[in-house]
């Protein structure tokens, strides 16, 4: 098949597999309660709404593989061949009207927005959730709702609690009503992204195109970040905005909603070093904006961020490191060992990727996606929504090469937590997590990140040496030719 003949594919699997994708992500979250979608104690009258039908494990967590794969399928496609695309303008349509539907409908894929309404429950009723765990106040409606992370003191920063506390206010005893408020702010903010990268790109329709793909129409985003309502969404917005407006104020909110993310002011450094005024104003405004988000809640509310820094998720190359090492020496974590390994690989693919970065374009994205691809292959602890910090820089580069791994992990690493929750799982899928998750994801990811570096080294290296240029052609006719007339 000839290249016009593959571009005719891709332009119909591209809107077809994300579309399917996001429709099966949707009719997840309206199936109601089941082993993807924790319940929502509330009065049913309370957003969000679903069918309640109480769909078998087996099939939701067959619909978000499907979803899943369609996903990265079509994702892959409308990259390889974005001339087949539709508009810009109506993939950022149909990308918010996706956040929007899922807005009204309960949580999928995880259940950590039960954890974020027990921090808010916590906060409203006048304790520190950086200091009073949900297990004690197990019988509160909101708070003995965790499943999970019962006796863990809230990890997000003030500003995330802030939110959460908020959502706490509105919903009161209601779980469902708490949810839901965090929803909205988490579908603004993801919208207000989607509109902020689109406007970036103005006058360039391809970039437009491919900026709505990366983001607002992105099957894989809409999934994890969305419909799975991670709070990474607000933390995005915030520094995507610091990045592309060059201020400090929203950056210094991004990182007081989760401090990971300050990765992106890097960038914001490089492109600003020429005027050290305007560095300095920046750096300046972003950490005072942290201080005076930290200083009411107090120094202890990073201790639970330094100890989720120390830990190893199973899904990472680095859980095969651990148990080989353990193999070796014996029982033990080696989180330092470990700690160090990640921060060397840190450096070299850091370093690597800026050598071999596109020359176009603004330096600060191009810098600030370099350090975070090299922070989210490097982690020891890596979850799949974490990865909708490099899509969102990506879809300010054009950078395809690194596009095209960015996708592929997404991928590996969203299908490596199906099922994301511990509880209502069917006892027979347990090879999901213990082969799936355990074992065969971060295999993958090993692979992927060896790849990369193989590919950035050969990318730093064509940069380094550009190739020779051609001979002069002489300035007299050749021999053989005639003259011109006169």
């Amino acid at each position: 098949m000839d290249a016009r003949g593959r571009a005719r594919i891709a332009a119909r699997l591209a809107p077809a597999a994300g579309g399917l994708s996001m429709l099966l992500t949707i009719a997840i979250g309206a199936l109601g309660p089941s082993a993807m979608v924790p319940g929502l104690p509330g009065p049913s009258w309370q957003p969000p709404y679903s069918l309640d039908l109480a769909p078998g494990g087996h099939l939701v967590i067959a619909l978000a593989a499907a979803a899943l794969v369609l996903g990265a399928a079509g994702l892959a496609a409308g990259l390889a061949y974005p001339g087949g695309l539709p508009r810009a303008r109506t993939l950022v349509v149909a990308g918010c009207a996706a956040a929007v539907v899922l807005a009204f409908l309960p949580p999928s894929g995880s259940a950590d927005h039960l954890n974020y309404a027990a921090y808010g429950r916590i906060a409203a009723l006048g304790y520190d959730p950086y200091a009073t765990v949900p297990a004690d106040l197990p019988a509160d409606p909101v708070a003995g709702r965790v499943e999970e992370w019962r006796n863990t003191p809230s990890v997000y920063g003030p500003v995330a609690t802030a939110v959460q506390w908020l959502a706490g206010q509105a919903g009161g005893e209601s779980v469902r009503l708490t949810v839901f408020v965090m929803a909205l702010v988490n579908a603004a903010a993801f919208i207000a992204t989607g509109l902020l990268l689109h406007h970036a790109a103005a006058g360039d329709p391809v970039r437009q195109r491919r900026a709505a793909l990366l983001w607002t129409a992105n099957p894989l985003i809409v999934y994890e970040l969305v419909a799975g309502m991670h709070l990474d969404t607000v933390a995005i917005a915030f520094v995507v905005t610091g990045l592309v407006t060059r201020r400090g104020v929203p950056l210094g909110l991004g990182v007081a909603v989760k401090a990971t993310v300050g990765v992106v002011a890097l960038g914001t450094a490089w492109e600003l070093r020429r005027n050290p005024g305007r560095l300095a104003l920046v750096a300046v405004l972003a950490a005072l904006t942290v201080l005076v988000a930290y200083l009411p809640a107090g120094p202890h509310s990073l201790d639970q961020l330094l100890n989720a820094s120390k830990s190893v998720s199973l899904a990472t190359p680095w859980k095969l490191v651990q148990r080989a090492l353990q193999g070796v020496f014996g029982p033990g974590a080696y989180r330092v060992w470990i700690q160090a390994g990640s921060l060397l690989l840190l450096a070299a693919l850091a370093v690597l990727l800026l050598r071999g970065r596109p020359a176009a374009g603004r330096e600060g994205p191009v810098v600030a996606l370099a350090f975070a691809v090299a922070w989210l292959l490097a982690t020891p602890y890596a979850l799949p929504w974490y990865d909708g910090l490099g899509f969102a820089l990506l879809a300010l580069v054009s950078w395809p090469g690194l596009a095209a791994f960015l996708v592929a992990r997404l991928a590996v690493l969203s299908l490596a937590y199906l099922p994301a929750r511990q509880a209502d799982q069917p006892g027979d899928l347990w090879w999901l997590v213990d082969v799936v998750r355990g074992w065969v994801a971060p295999s993958l990811l090993l692979t992927l990140t060896i790849a990369l570096l193989w590919w950035a080294a050969r990318s730093a290296t064509r940069v380094r040496t550009p190739p020779a240029p051609a001979a002069p052609r002489p300035s007299g006719p050749s021999p053989g030719s005639r003259s011109p007339s006169r």
